[in-house]
């Protein structure tokens, strides 16, 4: 059995060959080259190639472009599978980062960035397409947690290999990039000799999906995608330039957020099947609120550190906004409208590093300031999910019923 002999229908294989085991392997196989890179990328950027906000701001910005391109995915649907542009993406992911370290000038870490982008980028819109359509609506969401928490586990794998080996074996960039990229095409290797070519569930449009009746799904995911900048870019940058965090620290740190999604990211997912997308997603914004205004004056290195790991840990809560959209949305629009939201997801990523890069450097409290008010706008979003959300009861518009309610 291999992918180039055997197709078979997503209900008709289970075990360790299932198509949600394969979800959990890719992300896995995904996390092994991303994780690493993000652990190395600001001290690369640092101590390497003596980047300032401004280099690296830049840097975060050409990162997204692949993201903001994500809507493309739906024409290279018309030459190869959703399973083969998937497979196709670990591929680049795992060489561009296998080969970031061999080009030690911002020139070179810019072009690699944009190589290993592309395979990540379109690998999180096939895998996201791929699940909504192989998952039950009934359970998507605690399926999607289990997914989420095997790539934790190999977050732990990387970030645990990189603070145990970094100091102790007195290790290169370039060695470790190497590793990390490379040990994602052996698992993509693996995935193409053990597993069959999984057809997709209901044939999907292959041109763009826009629909009214997902505005509220399109706005949460741009917001969403607006706000991560502020954690992705930027929280990691301050544990860099002001607290002086090594490699290996950066790593003890990552450790702790990949055994938090390993633990919470099953537990979420199941919650948010029991109590719903929207007070899920309340909870969500509530929490990043405090914890922006929190980075905004926070003087204390082990302060700062919890606060990270804290505002992680919120991440794993997104899977409802996809659970929300599997609710809503007509099946042949999903593997479209992921590419559509993806750019929708990456439309303030593109400008904001390089915008909020230049405010960094005269005020980060301004920065942190701006995604806390990104998060209140968010939560005022999703307090118009509907309870149970479907196709026809996409958004809840409670403040034009109580306006509506006669004075007494």
């Amino acid at each position: 059995m291999t992918y180039f002999t055997q197709n078979a229908h997503p209900n008709e294989i289970t075990g360790w060959r299932s198509p949600v085991v394969l979800l959990m392997i890719m992300a896995g196989a995904m996390q092994l080259s991303f994780a690493a890179w993000w652990n190395l990328m600001n001290n690369f950027a640092v101590n390497e190639l003596d980047f300032s906000g401004r280099e690296i701001g830049i840097q975060q910005s050409i990162r997204e472009i692949p993201g903001f391109l994500s809507f493309l995915a739906v024409y290279l649907l018309f030459v190869m599978r959703e399973q083969t542009l998937a497979y196709l993406s670990l591929l680049l992911l795992g060489f561009g980062v296998a080969i970031t370290g061999y080009f030690p000038t911002a020139m070179g870490f810019y072009i690699t960035t944009l190589i290993m982008s592309i395979g990540f980028h379109y690998y999180e819109t096939m895998a996201q397409s791929l699940s909504l359509q192989w998952l039950p609506k009934a359970t998507a969401a605690a399926s999607l947690g289990k997914i989420i928490s095997v790539g934790a586990f190999a977050q732990l794998i990387a970030y645990g290999l990189i603070f145990i080996a970094w100091k102790t074996f007195d290790l290169s960039f370039a060695t470790v990039f190497a590793i990390a990229g490379g040990l994602t095409l052996i698992v993509l290797a693996f995935l193409v000799m053990a597993y069959p070519h999984f057809r997709e569930g209901v044939p999907q449009h292959k041109k763009l999906i826009l629909r009214k009746r997902y505005w509220l799904y399109y706005a949460l995911t741009f917001m969403a995608g607006a706000r991560r900048q502020i954690f992705t870019v930027f929280a990691g940058f301050l544990m860099v330039e002001r607290f002086g965090y090594d490699v290996h620290e950066v790593a003890a740190l990552f450790l702790l957020n990949g055994a938090f999604n390993m633990v919470l990211a099953p537990k979420i997912g199941k919650l948010i099947v029991r109590f719903g997308e929207r007070k899920a997603l309340i909870l969500e914004y509530i929490g990043l609120i405090g914890v922006f205004v929190c980075y905004a004056f926070v003087t204390n290195a082990t302060l700062a550190a919890s606060l990270y790991v804290i505002d992680h840990a919120f991440f794993a809560i997104a899977i409802a906004i996809k659970t929300y959209f599997q609710k809503i949305g007509d099946p042949a629009d999903i593997a479209p409208t992921a590419g559509v939201a993806f750019t929708i997801n990456h439309i303030a990523a593109v400008f904001i590093p390089v915008l909020f890069g230049f405010i960094w450097l005269i005020s980060p409290a301004a920065v942190f300031l701006a995604g806390a008010a990104m998060a209140a706008i968010s939560l005022f979003l999703a307090t118009m999910i509907p309870s149970n959300p479907d196709e026809g009861n996409e958004v809840d518009f409670w403040f034009r019923k109580q306006s509506a309610q006669p004075a007494e």
